[in-house]
């Protein structure tokens, strides 16, 4: 936040899609420190081991729509192994931001709820290549390739070449693998996708170790 010249006293609350700890480590203390809510699922809340003590919760039924200050948060569904793993669409002032990430493929619902979106984060996670031959263990690897595992490149580019329908401003591609993918080679399929739709969608590959430029609109 702050390479973004934002801070994080700025946050009205914390919403969170499930609760495997690279997404909520130090989620607590966060919220308890700024003293604001946590929007999680009724079934993933109990999940979570609250080590810090328990912040201000606001539980939602998976699927259910709920606002944090001028912004209309809508949750769906998504095929990962977590509990109730959750994505969100994010609306206020006729935009629509929407977020895809853990999830082992797209379902029909997920495709729909990603519809007209202004700004589309997306996970390309694995190259299938470098995943097999990668330092995982192999159940390690069967779990990411699965089903409600991780969105491999393959997975992104028959997505952008079948279903999506090139409505957004900017998609992202976010959630690559340190270990078994490479942001050029996202890039590249990516782009190649597009191309075969004749799409000229401007596109960022998110990294872990810097923010994405920030858009208005």
């Amino acid at each position: 936040m702050e390479l973004t010249g934002e801070q994080p006293e700025a946050l009205h609350a914390v919403v969170v899609t499930h609760e495997h700890s690279d997404h909520v480590a130090g989620l607590a203390r966060l919220a308890r420190k700024l003293r604001i809510p946590v929007y999680i699922s009724k079934l993933t809340a109990p999940a979570i081991e609250w080590e810090d003590g328990l912040p201000a919760l606001e539980c939602f039924q998976s699927g259910a729509s709920f606002v944090v200050g001028d912004i209309e948060v809508e949750s769906f569904g998504i095929p990962h192994d977590a509990i109730d793993p959750v994505g969100f669409c994010f609306h206020a002032e006729g935009i629509k931001i929407a977020v895809a990430t853990d999830l082992g493929y797209l379902t029909e619902s997920v495709k729909f709820h990603l519809r007209r979106s202004n700004v589309l984060l997306l996970e390309a996670n694995h190259d299938l290549e470098m995943l097999k031959v990668g330092p995982y263990p192999w159940s390690v690897k069967q779990r990411v390739m699965s089903r409600v595992g991780h969105l491999s490149n393959d997975g992104m580019s028959d997505f952008l070449t079948q279903d999506f329908d090139g409505c957004p401003a900017r998609l992202i591609l976010g959630h690559l693998s340190e270990h078994n993918n490479h942001p050029e080679i996202v890039r590249l399929v990516a782009t190649q996708a597009l191309e075969r739709r004749g799409l000229a969608t401007p596109l960022e590959i998110a990294s872990q170790s810097k923010p994405t430029e920030v858009y208005q609109f």
